[in-house]
């Protein structure tokens, strides 16, 4: 079976500032390398393409079955993505924070 994955809106909101967070990082860095923040996010798109295919695989997040947490390895951390598999055929991707932050936003 393969699942239709979509972002919500704060999703794609989280994605943007990560990219933009990144990017000025490494702007402002004497060594920076600016394809880092397009490596950032294509790991997150390929950790996420996962889910296509196995969105019961990643940890569960509270008592919801349905409610869970992707573990995305980029650099020394990496990002955490919430989702909800909403039925048999799609999972909403609610959030995206790196790994360091505090939580979601």
């Amino acid at each position: 079976m393969v699942y239709t994955v979509q972002f919500s809106t704060a999703a794609e909101e989280d994605l943007e500032r990560l990219f933009d967070f990144i990017l000025q990082r490494e702007l402002e860095s004497a060594s920076g390398d600016l394809d880092i923040p397009e490596r950032a996010l294509q790991a997150i798109k390929d950790g996420i393409g996962f889910l296509r295919s196995s969105p019961f695989a990643c940890r569960k997040l509270g008592d919801s079955p349905f409610v869970r947490e992707l573990v995305i390895t980029f650099g020394s951390a990496g990002y955490v993505a919430l989702y909800e598999i909403v039925d048999n055929s799609t999972v909403v991707i609610g959030a995206i924070r790196h790994q360091r932050e505090d939580d979601y936003h």
